[in-house]
């Protein structure tokens, strides 16, 4: 516990940077942030963890796909404010299915790496979405409905999730059960667009949801209003 002290903790606001890098060819993978805890699990477990901001929480690399970074250099540098792991890659460290996070030139937009691993089974269909959904922010709204949506005004796409509800009762209604299935479609996509425009990640929809197994509903809006 004592070299984490090292670390100025109050000065870094309770996160400090990660630089991650490969330990034979040195190829920068991907840059994260810890914090205390999750910089001791990595001390502790020799593979790497990290605390999402997205998330807001705790998670092991690799723990859904099974792309881990185990440890082989823990670094600081000279300001005692940032951190260079040396890692044994397992697998592939970007979400997209690339070895490094760094593949697209900022200046030509030209994608410099390939994807080497399907990761969508990996992660599952809602949280690969909505990173395309976030990938989707910078393109041109002319041609993509995602960054329309993103950059326009904020009551159009709500409106889009209100009018995708209105359906989504309608079909049910008429115990249409393709047209139900193809409008819960349409409502998740737009939810998740509304999410991701606040940088909300889908985890935190699935911890709040976690949390409540084992509570009547009762319950949970008693919880709500107490609070």
């Amino acid at each position: 516990m004592e070299n984490i002290e090292l670390i100025d903790w109050e000065k870094m606001e309770g996160l400090i940077p990660v630089i991650t890098q490969d330990f034979e060819t040195n190829e920068v993978l991907m840059l994260a942030y810890m914090n205390k805890e999750a910089l001791q699990l990595t001390l502790d477990t020799k593979f790497a963890h990290y605390f999402s901001r997205s998330k807001q929480r705790i998670w092991k690399k690799g723990e859904s796909s099974n792309h881990t970074q185990e440890i082989k250099n823990i670094l600081i540098d000279c300001d005692n404010d940032t951190i260079l792991l040396k890692v044994k890659q397992n697998g592939v460290a970007c979400h997209t299915g690339r070895k490094s996070c760094f593949f697209t030139n900022l200046e030509t937009k030209e994608e410099i790496s390939k994807v080497e691993v399907d990761t969508t089974s990996a992660y599952g269909v809602i949280d690969t979405l909505y990173h395309v959904i976030q990938d989707r922010k910078n393109d041109d709204p002319k041609k993509s409905y995602t960054s329309k949506l993103l950059n326009g005004k904020e009551n159009s796409m709500l409106k889009k999730i209100v009018e995708e509800a209105g359906e989504f009762t309608f079909a049910i209604k008429d115990n249409d059960t393709q047209e139900a299935i193809y409008e819960a479609a349409d409502i998740t996509y737009h939810v998740l667009v509304a999410l991701a425009s606040k940088n909300i990640s889908p985890d935190r929809v699935k911890q709040e949801l976690a949390r409540r197994f084992g509570m009547s509903g009762i319950e949970e809006k008693n919880s709500r209003i107490e609070e």
